[in-house]
């Protein structure tokens, strides 16, 4: 498949952009090679510089949902724009948008809009300390709730990728206020907290994870958490980012049927314009400013381009939740072919699904926290991901990374994603 249009690019870029991309991971690094510039998409597919056609199973890393340049979003982004950009004051928007989340997802009274999931978390986070007077969090090794000091302690995804055990920059005092634990292990959690009694201001978690693949939480450990969280006063904060709008019209608290008491929100809300949002119970989100003393502001937060781009998305989901039960039975057709041909391949593999999110580890263990995840054949993944690419599949370049699936997806598209499988795991 001929390239070249992204190898200029990317060699233009690296003169004035720290290493030719803004965000880590889309260097290719970890898989070798030249990342694709991407110049349009539609659907299921992207269609990079050379007009190359691709089956997206990055979907934006979760947010096009319906699949891209869906047609009733981009017209209502497009009649937005023409009454401007932004204006630094409020607008009805942000109130149909809030709204229509405490409408959908439980246990949410108040919600504030931010510009991105790192700055949900960060200010969820923040938000937990002023509320309990805390300083210390507890989150999970290889859990990635954005960029933000206290979240790169032991962070996944990105980090993981390229290798970094420790960031620069990241002060000690930081670092000694942020806990870790191995995901799925409430014994590791139950010390800790043992340990720090009183200190603990929140535990944040993703219910599912999906930066060192899609890892699912066992079972009863989620409920744990919340229980250890009400005996210990402590917050209890869902990312969902990720899963929010992704795994149900009310997330994950929703789908696995707990409570949570913050939840970060970002990607579908925006139906893929920058937005964030955090939100959870009236006594604790009271503790904001203007109602608080917790200082949380930001001039683009409410965007109205942002907001009419995820109240479209967002309706859409919400008259149309049969769209989660054929994801979800896509995601299964998808899980249930690449079994079938991986078995053939005499190579060891573990294929983790929850929702429309799915990952292959190529690992003989379960893959069910980050150091399992961590030791898996990422070599063996390289190739495949690269043998996937040639035959126009666009995976997420990393082994650290959860695939998301889009409604857009046909049953060709998957069948055509599986027989590109049974050739690229056998290179």
């Amino acid at each position: 498949m001929e390239i070249s249009k992204s190898r200029e690019l990317f060699e233009r870029a690296q003169k004035t952009i720290p290493g030719g991309v803004n965000s880590p991971v889309r260097a290719f690094r970890s898989v070798g090679g030249t990342p694709l510039f991407i110049n349009k998409a539609r659907g299921s597919y992207l269609y990079d510089a050379n007009g190359n056609k691709y089956i997206d199973y990055i979907a934006s890393w979760g947010p096009m949902i319906l699949g891209h340049a869906h047609e009733q979003v981009i017209k209502a982004i497009q009649e937005r724009a023409t009454l401007s950009t932004s204006y630094g004051a409020p607008t009805e928007l942000e109130i149909e948008m809030a709204e229509l989340i405490t409408g959908m997802v439980p246990h949410v009274d108040l919600v504030r809009m931010v510009n991105s999931g790192t700055e949900a978390c960060m200010s969820a986070v923040r938000l937990a300390r002023g509320f309990t007077g805390r300083n210390k969090i507890l989150k999970f090794e290889g859990h990635y709730h954005g960029h933000a000091d206290s979240f790169l302690v032991k962070a996944g995804s990105g980090l993981a990728t390229l290798e970094i055990q420790t960031v620069p920059g990241i002060t000690a005092g930081v670092a000694q206020d942020t806990l870790t634990a191995p995901f799925n292990n409430f014994p590791a959690v139950e010390e800790l907290v043992k340990k720090y009694s009183g200190e603990i201001a929140a535990i944040i978690v993703e219910p599912v994870a999906g930066n060192m693949g899609c890892v699912p939480p066992s079972a009863g450990f989620l409920e744990s958490l919340r229980n250890i969280c009400d005996q210990e006063k402590i917050v209890l904060i869902f990312d969902e980012v990720m899963t929010g709008f992704r795994l149900a019209p009310g997330g994950a608290q929703e789908k696995l049927g707990i409570r949570a008491d913050l939840v970060t929100y970002g990607k579908v809300i925006g139906g893929g314009l920058p937005v964030g949002a955090f939100g959870g119970r009236r006594e604790i989100m009271e503790h904001i400013a203007p109602l608080g003393k917790v200082y949380q502001a930001g001039t683009l937060s409410g965007n109205p381009l942002a907001m009419i781009a995820g109240i479209t998305t967002l309706k859409i989901l919400k008259e149309n939740p049969s769209i989660y039960s054929e994801l979800e039975e896509k995601t299964r057709y998808l899980h249930s072919g690449l079994d079938e041909v991986l078995k053939k391949q005499d190579l060891p593999y573990t294929i983790n699904r929850f929702g429309s999110m799915i990952s292959v580890h190529f690992s003989g263990r379960p893959v069910k926290d980050f150091e399992s995840a961590s030791i898996t054949d990422t070599a063996r993944f390289n190739r495949f991901f690269h043998g996937m690419l040639e035959q126009g599949i666009y995976l997420p370049p990393s082994a650290f990374e959860s695939w998301f699936l889009n409604n857009a997806l046909s049953i060709r598209d998957l069948d055509e994603t599986i027989e590109a499988a049974a050739q690229a795991a056998s290179s």
